[in-house]
């Protein structure tokens, strides 16, 4: 069975050993995704919206590397510090996912590896035949 990496940020994987995402056969899973950009700097500070954003990006581009799309997103899981963002990054998830409509779940975690980033996601995918 063919077996397929999205590789981390170095600074990370290399002290932490994992893949940013994983492909085997049909099946993808990502990692938490933050709101970074390709120089792995934190994008939007203090504005979760921006985050939202870019961490969706992050995603588009991992699926995108594996050969799948948002409409093959089964599950997305959002980590927040502050539930009075919700909507905000309730807004920036429907506009990504559109009618694709996956399974969800927010969770508010007290704080992130780094203080400036407000919001993460990681995602379960899977590609039919």
């Amino acid at each position: 069975m063919d077996v397929q990496h999205v590789p981390a940020m170095p600074a990370f994987a290399e002290r932490f050993g994992y893949s940013q995402a994983k492909r085997i056969g049909p099946c993808i899973a990502l990692s938490g995704t933050p709101p970074r950009d390709a120089e792995g700097r934190v994008v939007g500070q203090g504005d979760v919206y921006a985050q939202a954003l870019q961490v969706l990006e992050n995603v588009r581009d991992s699926l995108r590397r594996l050969g799948a799309g948002p409409e093959h997103v089964l599950r997305s899981r959002v980590y927040l510090t502050d539930m009075a963002h919700v909507w905000d990054i309730g807004r920036a998830h429907l506009a990504f996912y559109g009618d694709s409509l996956p399974a969800v779940a927010l969770v508010k975690v007290p704080q992130f590896f780094d203080p400036d980033i407000l919001v993460e996601m990681d995602a379960d995918a899977w590609l039919p035949d």
